[in-house]
C-alpha cells in the first residue's frame, strides 16, 4: 500500500467519528507487516472515561483479528496543528510496535513522520516484565 492510500483511509475515517462533545474527529489507518490495514475513528462517551481514540480503535480491531505486527500508522485530524497520538495511544502502540512509523496530519493535509521513540522516549514495554 502506498503512503497516499494509507493517508486517504485515515482521512476517510474521520467521517465515522462519533464526537458530539469535542467536535474533534480523528481517523487512523494502521498497517500490519503483512500489508493488512485496520482503520479506526475516535468514539466519545458522555461520561468521557470510556472514550476511545482512533489509534486504539484500529489497534483493537487488528489485535482482535489476530494481527500484532504493526509497521506504520497514519493519524488524521482537522486542526491547524498536527494530530499526534495522545500518551495512552503512544503506550498502546509501544506494546505491539516499538519501531512503528507514525505519520501525523493536520486539516490542511500537512504531514510529519515520527518514530515512536521520538514521541515516547524511555518507554516501558513488555520486556520489562520478563
Amino acid at each position: 500500500m502506498t503512503d497516499q492510500e494509507l493517508v486517504d483511509r485515515a482521512i476517510k475515517m474521520q467521517e465515522f467519528s462519533y464526537v458530539p462533545y469535542s467536535r474533534f474527529p480523528v481517523g487512523a489507518a494502521l498497517e500490519c507487516s503483512d500489508g493488512t490495514v485496520f482503520t479506526g475513528c475516535n468514539i466519545e462517551n458522555a461520561s468521557f472515561g470510556p472514550t476511545i481514540c482512533a489509534e486504539r480503535t484500529a489497534v483493537a480491531k487488528a489485535v482482535s483479528e489476530g494481527h500484532r505486527d504493526f509497521v506504520r500508522i497514519v493519524i488524521a485530524g482537522r486542526s491547524r496543528e498536527l494530530c499526534v497520538p495522545c500518551g495512552v495511544c503512544r503506550q498502546v502502540l509501544r506494546e505491539f510496535a516499538p519501531n512503528i512509523e507514525i505519520i501525523c496530519l493536520n486539516g490542511a493535509g500537512e504531514e510529519r513522520t515520527f518514530t515512536l521513540e521520538e514521541l515516547l522516549p524511555h518507554s516501558f514495554g513488555p520486556e520489562y516484565l520478563q
